[in-house]
């Protein structure tokens, strides 16, 4: 329905995103409303993501990455597959989130030994950083790191760890210093004793991504695991935001999209006794606003990741990105709603879809950062930017 000619680069990335959307629509979205009602980690999505090579999209090349455009290909790819279920294209964002510390900050042991483990292995990373005392305040975390001898002894609990119960191996950010910013990211396996899994949260929304709490008691973690320099933890996760958030706008975006193709089937189908459905102004300014927002949503996150990857400091952008398209998901999707009240009736299949999806975007709104926090950072960059 939309031309994404002019914001996709090259050749090679419009059949990208024209095969991910073919297996989204076919494989994908006949399973998302079961997965969000009964609320499970779909096995069978995680397999065909790994057969599709989608889990491995910002790994370096020879552990199945793609060659360039990382980050735009990642935001193709999870807008996709969001069209139809959110929760599956969250599974992409977090392997790339959970990785990232793992393969810019990693030795070249430490690569070699996991980065094969996650691709050719399928294990899934999660992300340990989100504590019950610092969310968006990455430097508030209270888990420690100690150094003794040849290894470092982790403490905390971290919770909202997306595929923390289904994840082989963790990226788990520790201090390792009482200086607030000084804290450091670790690679934790599964098996390592101390490391235990608390419980699963059940959530509004993205109902299919498993969120649990992740238990860290005396985990022995050996010194070469550390992931960068110790005390450039803080560091890391800021740089790893300014690939994450544009792809958390894709998502949004691509929820955004979803919403609206059920509105446009559904007019589509139905009718009125007296005149088409699509004649009435009500519905007409929702489709007029839905594809504004949609278009603009799109320019923003497509700008922002291709200028990660062009190595140009996207900061700024990152979060207008995250911060416009998850606003943008929640305000189209509550509208859409509300025009299908019209369209499909109380408890039409297709309305229960657009409810679903709307659930899904309050997330977006939440997780790498609220939208507040978003702001803040924008205006903090502004304002450098006077300097």
């Amino acid at each position: 329905m939309f031309d994404q000619a002019t914001f996709i680069p090259t050749e090679e990335l419009k059949l990208f995103r024209q095969r991910v959307h073919q297996m989204a629509r076919e494989k994908i979205a006949p399973q998302a409303r079961l997965i969000d009602e009964e609320e499970f980690f779909n096995r069978e999505v995680e397999s065909l993501l790994w057969d599709q090579g989608l889990l491995t999209l910002t790994f370096p090349e020879e552990y199945g990455g793609v060659r360039r455009d990382k980050t735009l290909s990642l935001c193709i790819a999870v807008e996709e597959i969001a069209k139809y279920c959110a929760s599956s294209a969250l599974l992409l964002i977090i392997q790339a989130v959970g990785s990232f510390p793992i393969i810019h900050g990693g030795s070249a042991e430490i690569r070699q030994k996991y980065l094969p483990q996650m691709s050719k292995g399928r294990k899934l990373v999660a992300y340990l950083v989100t504590e019950p005392t610092a969310g968006s305040d990455v430097s508030g975390i209270r888990t420690t790191a100690k150094r003794v001898g040849n290894h470092y002894l982790l403490n905390g609990t971290k919770c909202f760890a997306t595929s923390g119960g289904v994840a082989g191996i963790y990226s788990a950010l520790a201090k390792t210093s009482e200086e607030k910013q000084k804290s450091s990211f670790f690679l934790v396996e599964r098996q390592f004793e101390g490391l235990s899994i608390g419980r699963t949260e059940r959530k509004l929304g993205q109902r299919g991504s498993n969120t649990t709490e992740v238990f860290l008691e005396n985990v022995k973690v050996p010194a070469e695991n550390l992931l960068g320099r110790e005390g450039d933890g803080f560091l890391t996760a800021m740089k790893d935001f300014d690939m994450s958030r544009p792809a958390i706008g894709a998502q949004a975006l691509g929820i955004a999209e979803g919403a609206l193709e059920v509105l446009l089937q559904s007019i589509k189908e139905k009718q009125t006794l007296r005149k088409p459905i699509a004649n009435y102004s009500i519905i007409q300014a929702t489709l007029a606003d839905s594809a504004i927002l949609i278009e603009a949503a799109r320019g923003l996150v497509y700008r922002a990741a291709i200028l990660n990857d062009q190595g140009e400091s996207n900061t700024k952008l990152a979060s207008m990105a995250k911060c416009f398209a998850s606003d943008a998901a929640m305000k189209v999707t509550y509208e859409i709603i509300d025009a299908l009240q019209i369209v499909d009736g109380y408890r039409s299949l297709k309305k229960m879809d657009a409810v679903r999806m709307y659930r899904d975007s309050k997330l977006t709104q939440i997780f790498e950062g609220t939208n507040q926090i978003q702001r803040l950072v924008i205006a903090r960059q502004m304002l450098k930017e006077l300097v």
